[in-house]
């Protein structure tokens, strides 16, 4: 990792996201007290614990398969690290019913981990890491494990638990879908270093990089070549306040008056073209449709520009179709088109 420096609030729900080798699990194995950083401090609540071992840090650790003990049933995997701290017999059952309750679980507490289901397993595993209390819960590709439909319900069922046992948890995570339903806030990693920290709202909508751009979500990116003025009388007020960038063949109008240097790179998301008759005014390129996938409440439409360059756009599953074959013009609107740095990790596609 290369100088990074965050700070999760208390209470948060925070993730660490990018791909592999980024950095990310070695972040949270130096939150855990796993591995030792070269430089810099981890404090939590103001205090330092860098040099704090792992088992008398203020955190617990949840792994991938959630690691419970086979001969153990449901109760005692919970209690395990109660009884390793001398924890009493009464105050020890009590604190265990009590968080098999939070975590859906109670009627569960005699059952062996081999009875349980995926989701079940790992819900046995946050129980007992949060019934040590700790301040902050850490969270490793804690759902990578699960079939797909398994992933859907608990990330649902981590978040409401987030918040109604009002712990700070810290998950890592390589699903961008999976940061962005449970996260607060998402620090996106690439190459040992944070590209941005936001929400996912503001990492979709307002990526500061071309790689937070490709990496959330989908995106079409264009490589700015120049720009010219916007057309006289474009706005109510006057002469429009932007440029038009001439990007791989497209003419894209550029939000109020910001400017594009050469190589920059003009951002549009799929759901901000519009699919226009080929001669509109309005149109930024013309294309060919090459296919159409009903995806239930939008249509994915994947098009041609006569220099070969491919588009994606999103259209009402409700509408029209347009059919493969047929010529259209695509149109954006200036405020949805994101410019971003040439510089980077990630390429235009």
């Amino acid at each position: 990792m290369d100088h990074v420096e965050l700070r999760v609030e208390r209470g948060e729900f925070f993730s660490l996201l990018g791909p592999s080798g980024c950095g990310k699990t070695t972040a949270l194995r130096i939150i855990a007290g796993l591995e030792e950083a070269d430089e810099g401090r981890v404090r939590i609540d103001g205090a330092d614990v860098s040099r704090v071992p792992a088992h008398r840090r203020p955190t617990n650790l949840v792994f991938q398969q959630g690691a419970l003990f086979p001969h153990m049933d449901v109760a005692r995997n919970v209690a395990f690290g109660l009884k390793a701290e001398h924890t009493g017999r009464e105050e020890t059952a009590r604190r265990v019913a009590e968080v098999l309750d939070v975590v859906g679980m109670g009627a569960f507490a005699g059952r062996a981990p081999s009875t349980l289901s995926g989701g079940q397993r790992q819900r046995v595993a946050i129980a007992r890491a949060l019934v040590k209390r700790p301040r902050v819960l850490l969270l490793d590709e804690p759902l990578s494990a699960l079939d797909l439909g398994l992933q859907l319900r608990m990330r649902r069922e981590l978040r409401a638990l987030q918040r109604r046992t009002a712990t700070t948890f810290v998950c890592v995570t390589h699903n961008q879908a999976e940061a962005m339903e449970m996260s607060d806030r998402i620090a996106v990693m690439a190459r040992g270093r944070i590209e941005q920290i936001g929400t996912a709202e503001e990492l979709y909508r307002t990526p500061v990089s071309r790689f937070v751009a490709e990496f959330i979500g989908e995106n079409n990116l264009f490589t700015v070549t120049g720009t010219e003025p916007g057309p006289a009388g474009a706005t109510p007020a006057g002469p429009a306040r932007y440029a038009v960038a001439a990007a791989d063949g497209l003419r894209l109008p550029l939000p109020g008056d910001t400017g594009a240097a050469p190589d920059t790179v003009a951002a549009v998301r799929p759901e901000s073209f519009r699919i226009t008759p080929p001669d509109s005014p309005d149109a930024a390129v013309r294309a060919v449709v090459r296919s159409a996938g009903f995806l239930g409440a939008r249509v994915r439409v994947v098009l041609e520009t006569s220099e070969g360059r491919e588009i994606l756009a999103d259209t009402s599953g409700t509408g029209t179709i347009p059919a493969v074959g047929e010529s259209v013009g695509l149109a954006v609107d200036a405020s949805d088109v994101v410019v971003l740095p040439g510089t980077g990790p990630g390429s235009p596609r």
